[in-house]
């Protein structure tokens, strides 16, 4: 129960923060964030997989992104290419500076400075 009151807790204070940034939500950022990081724009299968999305999951939110002007697709020969727009990636822009200090202060300055080393070891073990 403590794993999933500090999972919510941090993860609603970084969702609102990024809202009032950027007017993103997390689901935006995360497909925009994904693709602009992207060595170029990737395919929408690639994406799902790097979300851990399915692909209709995916394709839903990308059309709903697509309808505000934030990605485009477009279709080659054998898949479809999704692309941040300059909006998109203003947004972003907006959005990464908001997502660090919501980080920083619901997660790691809550963290005692004795204990860093450690919960960054945790840290890169559970994401393995």
């Amino acid at each position: 129960m403590a794993w999933k009151r500090a999972m919510e807790a941090v993860w609603n204070q970084v969702a609102a923060a990024i809202a009032a940034a950027s007017g993103l939500s997390t689901a935006d950022f995360s497909v925009l964030t994904r693709a602009i990081e992207n060595k170029g724009p990737p395919r929408q299968q690639d994406l799902a997989d790097a979300l851990g999305w399915s692909r209709s999951r995916l394709s839903r939110q990308v059309a709903r992104m697509e309808e505000r002007g934030l990605v485009r697709r477009s279709a080659s020969s054998s898949s479809t290419i999704i692309e941040a727009t300059a909006e998109g990636r203003r947004l972003v822009a907006a959005a990464r500076a908001a997502h660090a200090e919501a980080v920083r202060a619901a997660l790691l300055d809550r963290v005692p400075a004795r204990d860093r080393k450690a919960f960054w070891r945790a840290v890169a073990t559970l994401g393995r």
